[in-house]
């Protein structure tokens, strides 16, 4: 049997959520009676056609009659339709007719996505049904963007395929291509043979975590890497086009390209040779562009050329992150440059050769985007600006009336943790739940209306230090990339985080159908301190709307009959407090969340930093050294954080209090840059102004212990009356020799100072 019968309740499941769908009686049955219908002579129309019926064809083995006499039919048209703009589309399902309208081919494509969302991802004998109803859809931002980093780990050319079928299916319209870095060159450019004879392999160390790596040895066999044709890259494009997918390639310059430099050493400033890199491991490495070299430009020119016939994109990423400007300053041809373009610094050289990259660019009708870094000592006129370090460097460059892609951190890196970070694989840190991306807004509140224009939309990052399979590849971008699609296209006030959950599962259905890896939720309980009205309680949440959170405040481990949380609790007491999720009787959670809550004297009062907090770890706000929370071993969450500075900070107890015991937590996280302070010490006072020193503790772990540590620096004395106290916590000189930021502004992490 080639088709079957269907059920009458089919229940609509679309994401991105449209912009209106009204559901109505009835089914539409596609089968060996069903014609697809368009106009021969409009390719756009045709091509969707022809991409509808191969997609029918793999799924149910039989290929429908095309532009023939039916009494039921599915018909593609190109018709003016002024509110749906481009990549809008209506779609109608009756019982004997499907039609999709739109202005463009991108429009067609998209309600065949919508469509398709309705049948099965694989071949079957069962009936293909698609639910009666009206729909009209079009997208909220014109970037709807995905990224993947293909330099740090080289991918095969059918993952980037399956990667953009992805994209597609979820009205995703922008693949960026990372195809450039300092661990590989990843496109072939036929000028420069060296750069994939030597830049696109480098010696195998994938039995090592990516910032361990130790640098390849004269002699060592280079045979991790690869490269993609200029065939195969037309390939991709054309297989991408075809989906309404543009891919912007990423060719990085002036920094992180030590892979052209291994392959052609006269392009940096020093000239010379060096081994292609393994990791993060920089010593002696050269990774920048010499910018004072005319050979240099004319390089880069000639693999823009190459890199232009093979993409048609509007837009060519240059990079222009994280540039090490020190070799500059040590490079007399780079001093002359600045010296006859009267450049005051390295940070307008580097403006210099972003600049002189986008005329170029400009004059083959192509406009330039970078990383925000490219700000820095001005910004090219033509130039857009993808907003990495959080949203500042995209709101500086709307004002300045320049094109941004926002992509900050948090929460578009898919390269960190989404769940967990217990049970999850292996990946660089930090945490960006589904829930936190899903109630992301692109559109910052410090732009006014006219500013706001020039945010063109967002997208997602996937770097790959610590990805080199498919698997991994798939289970970092699923579910999130989904809640980012609907971030993108659907109306803001139409974001409904329980319907989006429930709109889930037939996704979840679709990747089992496909084999694909995927998270299946984060299924851990968040503790969250509420300090109001000078009392402290604690909510428990979770992001699994079907899930019962469990709880124990003893310290003791939860299970599935511990106390049901209903409501938040009270913290009168010191306690620690345990929670889990629970799901039809089965305990959800990987490990319990924990949270210790420490009442003491310093509990609600202020604290006077002599050095400022860094803005990126400011936990609560400025009093959270002394809120009675204390820091878990989420760096990101509770603490206050320093670079290169001594945390110096003043308590002041609001009246004379009987003290005997004082203390500081600190934290060591080696891989993430934080280090125990060398020494705390405290001292006390009762006027404010001459302090008496109370004691000193030194710190006895190395700093190359690599293991995540929290550690109390704690003195005991006879007991006094004191209204303030001073305590401060020495920074370490830098990182370690041997650390991947070795030389570089250690960090200071600390939470709580207890006074009792």
């Amino acid at each position: 049997m080639l088709f079957g019968m269907a059920s009458l309740a089919q229940t609509i499941s679309i994401i991105p959520q449209p912009v209106s769908l009204v559901q109505q009686k009835g089914t539409f049955i596609i089968d060996k009676n069903t014609c697809i219908q368009y106009n021969r002579l409009n390719k756009a129309a045709s091509e969707a056609g022809a991409f509808l019926n191969r997609y029918l064809n793999d799924i149910s083995g039989s290929r429908l009659r095309e532009n023939v006499h039916s009494q039921k039919v599915i018909q593609f048209s190109i018709a003016p339709t002024s509110d749906i703009g481009k990549e809008g589309y209506l779609l109608k399902v009756s019982p004997e007719k499907i039609t999709i309208t739109a202005n463009d081919k991108a429009g067609l494509m998209n309600g065949i996505q919508t469509l398709l969302q309705q049948l099965p991802g694989i071949r079957t004998n069962a009936a293909l049904a698609v639910p009666c109803m009206e729909v009209k859809d079009y997208p909220r931002f014109k970037w709807r963007g995905m990224h993947l980093d293909v330099s740090r780990h080289f991918f095969s050319p059918e993952l980037i395929k399956e990667y953009i079928d992805l994209m597609a299916r979820y009205k995703m319209n922008v693949f960026h291509w990372h195809l450039v870095d300092d661990q590989g060159w990843r496109i072939e450019i036929k000028k420069y043979p060296e750069l994939n004879n030597t830049g696109s392999w480098r010696v195998d160390r994938l039995d090592r975590v990516w910032g361990e790596r130790p640098q390849a040895m004269e002699g060592e066999p280079a045979t991790y890497g690869g490269y993609y044709t200029q065939a195969q890259v037309k390939e991709i494009v054309a297989y991408a086009a075809e989906r309404n997918i543009t891919i912007v390639p990423e060719i990085e310059m002036p920094g992180h390209v030590a892979s052209a430099i291994a392959s052609y050493p006269w392009l940096s400033c020093n000239r010379r040779p060096q081994q292609p890199l393994t990791g993060v491991d920089y010593k002696d490495i050269t990774s920048n562009y010499c910018a004072g070299n005319d050979s240099v430009f004319a390089f880069l020119q000639d693999v823009l050329c190459e890199v232009i016939q093979l993409f048609p994109s509007t837009y060519i990423h240059v990079g222009g992150d994280e540039v090490e400007k020190d070799p500059w300053k040590k490079c007399t041809r780079c001093q002359a440059r600045m010296k006859k373009e009267g450049l005051k610094d390295e940070a307008e050289l580097q403006s210099y050769f972003m600049k002189r990259i986008e005329k170029f660019l400009a004059g083959k009708k192509r406009k330039m985007i970078g990383w925000d870094e490219i700000l820095e000592g001005g910004l090219a006129p033509g130039a857009a600006v993808m907003s990495w370090r959080g949203e500042q460097g995209g709101i500086e460059a709307a004002k300045m009336q320049h094109d941004v892609v926002m992509t900050p951190g948090s929460p578009c890196y898919f390269d960190h943790y989404q769940a967990g970070p217990e049970g999850e694989p292996l990946a660089i840190g930090g945490m960006n739940t589904l829930k936190q991306v899903y109630d992301y807004d692109p559109l910052p509140k410090e732009l006014n209306e006219q500013q706001a224009t020039y945010i063109m939309g967002a997208q997602a990052n996937l770097w790959t230090e610590y990805i080199s399979a498919n698997e991994q590849v798939e289970y970092m971008v699923l579910p999130r990339m989904l809640a980012l699609s609907e971030v993108l296209w659907s109306k803001k006030d139409g974001k409904d985080w329980l319907g989006f959950n429930e709109r889930l599962k037939p996704s979840y259905r679709y990747f089992d159908q496909k084999g694909y890896h995927y998270c299946k939720g984060d299924f851990k309980a968040q503790i969250i301190p509420v300090a109001k009205n000078g009392k402290l309680t604690a909510e428990i949440a979770t992001e699994q709307p079907d899930a019962t959170i469990r709880y124990t405040t003893d310290g003791s481990e939860p299970d599935a009959g511990s106390k049901k949380y209903e409501s938040a609790l009270s913290i009168d007491s010191s306690m620690t407090i345990k929670a889990i999720t629970v799901i039809q009787g089965k305990v959800m959670s990987f490990k319990p969340a924990v949270q210790k809550f420490v009442l003491h004297k310093a509990v609600g009062h202020d604290v006077v930093y002599t050095n400022a907090v860094s803005k990126y770890y400011m936990a609560d706000g400025n009093n959270s050294l002394i809120d009675g929370v204390r820091g878990t071993s989420d760096h990101h969450k509770y603490w206050h954080g320093f670079c290169g500075k001594d945390l110096i900070a003043t308590l002041d107890l609001g009246s004379m209090k009987t003290v005997h015991k004082l203390s500081l937590g600190c934290l060591q996280a080696y891989k993430d840059w934080i280090f125990f302070p060398k020494r705390v010490r405290f001292e006390v006072s009762a006027d404010g102004v001459n302090f008496r020193d109370a004691g000193m503790v030194e710190n006895s772990i190395p700093i190359t212990e690599s293991a995540k540590l929290i550690r109390d620096f704690e003195v005991k004395f006879e007991k006094r009356k004191i209204r303030y106290v001073r305590v401060t916590a020495t920074v370490q000189d830098s990182c370690p020799i041997g650390h991947p930021g070795a030389g570089q502004p250690a960090w200071l992490f600390a939470d709580e100072l207890i006074v009792e």
